[in-house]
């Protein structure tokens, strides 16, 4: 069953990646960089500050932390699991790569649906309210990423999904938790 699994995993990897062009080629080899996103964490953090004013600390705080947690839960699963990337597979062929690159050689789970998700349903928790469209926008760039990684050639559609569970669960959980610290709390002293 495992196999036959793997075998639908590598069939839909190679349709999705299957649809390239010069220009996707460089819109996703350069959207995948944390880099090119600098606008959109400077607008995040303006929306926090605004939103939160000196608590923002707190938010940026939280949110470095998540994504550390995210980050090296990521990279244990990589090193427990040893599920080699598509682009390090041996007997693998038609994948499409750009620029050369291949990623590191394991890839369950990305770090990039992780992160991004993670990021996007924190974001999402804490500033939903008064930004009505924003929550689709999160979850449009958080989908972008996620292909992005199999347009690339270096991740599976399960390594995509799992990534996305657990970016979700830490998100969520970590929003959670922010928003409870950010809140006011009754006064007992009376």
């Amino acid at each position: 069953m495992l196999e036959s699994l793997k075998s639908i995993d590598q069939s839909l990897f190679l349709f999705l990646n299957g649809f390239h062009s010069p220009f996707f080629d460089t819109i996703f080899f350069y959207g995948t960089n944390s880099i090119t996103w600098l606008p959109l964490y400077l607008l995040l953090l303006g929306l926090v500050i605004r939103k939160f004013r000196w608590k923002a600390l707190w938010v940026v705080l939280f949110a470095a932390f998540m994504i550390i947690v995210s980050d090296q839960l990521t990279n244990l699963m990589k090193e427990t699991v040893a599920r080699p990337r598509p682009s390090h597979e041996d007997g693998l062929t038609g994948i499409h790569t750009v620029n050369g690159y291949l990623g590191g050689q394991f890839g369950f789970y990305s770090a990039h649906a992780s992160n991004n998700l993670a990021i996007a349903v924190f974001m999402i928790i804490l500033l939903a309210r008064p930004f009505r469209y924003f929550p689709l926008l999160m979850l449009s760039w958080a989908f972008f990423m996620a292909y992005s990684r199999i347009y690339l050639g270096v991740h599976y559609p399960v390594d995509i999904m799992a990534g996305w569970l657990a970016g979700g669960i830490i998100g969520w959980g970590f929003g959670q938790l922010c928003g409870w610290f950010l809140r006011p709390k009754p006064d007992i002293s009376n």
